[in-house]
């Protein structure tokens, strides 16, 4: 290992330890995190635990947490496990956290007590902004993103998918009843065990059939025609693949064009985006308090009752204007003179 830099012993005791402070940098984004989330007031933001039992094991504080929290949020780390394993080996979240290693379950158990708190922390930081001047130039762009839930697309019902499951059920137990009068017209050991073996599946598949009349009935108690079992508010929704979709949510994201800022969000189960662009518009500029605000979207978003709304409010919308095939008939009815809906 001649001229080569050779590496520290394992095994090697340090005198004077190293300072665990000296591992990070000066201009490292978790600084700007644990100095926001040390002058925030928990209490006025509704945080559970600010109090501690007077019995029982000591817990952790609530700003540990959250500084665990957004620091997944800020290295795309979703997972409560995952979070875990960080804060026993990344030597920022032991700077952040001060060498606390909360398992899994105290990680997500925060992440469900404390919906309403962290959306609060996130005005929070809004207001933060806006403070230092960050939004300055009225302009946002608007885009929403199909996030997947815990439910199973199995677990999810539709009219269509009810009738599609139905017809296969049916033609699954017809192809049972020919294979049974098969086996009925010949006499032997092997066809007998097999008519019995038909007889439990098509017993199976009736009682699915059963399960399926029942759940048509809850659809039709469904204000949107949908129902899911796993994740009740998670719906159907198309992705920009041919054929193919998703269960779960729409989120709505208004972000500064400038330094790319995230001043609104808002979780639908809308599968669309048509209806969304004049709330959206709204959230953005109270949360910028721009008096004329000017917000960027794609074609997706285009409506004219929508974009009126934005018109009366004073927010100025750039939308493309979709070409569909009812412009065309509206065109085909008016003669060469296009129509604007």
């Amino acid at each position: 290992m001649k001229r080569f830099i050779e590496e520290v012993s394992r095994a090697q005791v340090s005198l004077l330890p190293e300072c665990l402070d000296d591992f990070v940098a000066e201009d490292n984004p978790i600084r700007v995190v644990e100095a926001f989330v040390e002058q925030l007031d928990l209490v006025a933001l509704e945080f559970d635990g600010i109090t501690p039992a007077v019995t029982g094991r000591p817990s952790y504080h609530p700003a540990v947490l959250l500084k665990v929290y957004i620091y997944g949020y800020l290295n795309r780390i979703q997972s409560s496990r995952r979070l875990e394993r960080e804060c026993q080996r990344n030597l920022e979240l032991m700077w952040l956290t001060g060498r606390l290693a909360p398992d899994f379950k105290t990680i997500a158990d925060f992440r469900r007590d404390n919906g309403k708190a962290i959306r609060n922390v996130c005005r929070q930081f809004v207001v933060l902004c806006r403070q230092l001047d960050l939004f300055s130039q009225s302009l946002v762009a608007i885009d929403g993103s199909k996030f997947k839930a815990v439910n199973n697309r199995d677990r999810n019902f539709t009219h269509g998918k009810l009738r599609a499951r139905m017809e296969q059920i049916e033609k699954s137990i017809d192809r049972y009843l020919a294979a049974m009068d098969t086996a009925d017209r010949t006499q032997s050991d092997v066809a007998e065990a097999k008519a019995s073996r038909l007889q439990d599946k098509i017993e199976k598949l009736r009682q699915q059939m059963q399960a399926l009349k029942e759940m048509e009935q809850q659809l039709r108690e469904a204000p949107d025609g949908q129902v899911s079992l796993t994740d009740p508010d998670s719906r159907s929704m198309a992705t920009s693949g041919k054929g193919t979709g998703v269960v779960g949510y729409n989120v709505q994201t208004a972000v500064d064009t400038r330094h790319h800022l995230i001043v609104a969000h808002e979780v639908t189960n809308v599968g669309h985006d048509r209806a969304a662009l004049a709330s959206m518009a709204e959230q953005a500029r109270e949360a910028t308090a721009s008096e004329h605000l000017n917000v960027v979207a794609d074609r997706g978003y285009f409506s004219g009752v929508e974009v009126l709304a934005c018109e009366q409010a004073g927010i100025t919308p750039f939308v493309p204007k979709p070409m569909t095939s009812s412009s065309k008939a509206e065109r085909s009815l008016h003669g060469n003179t296009p129509v604007s809906i």
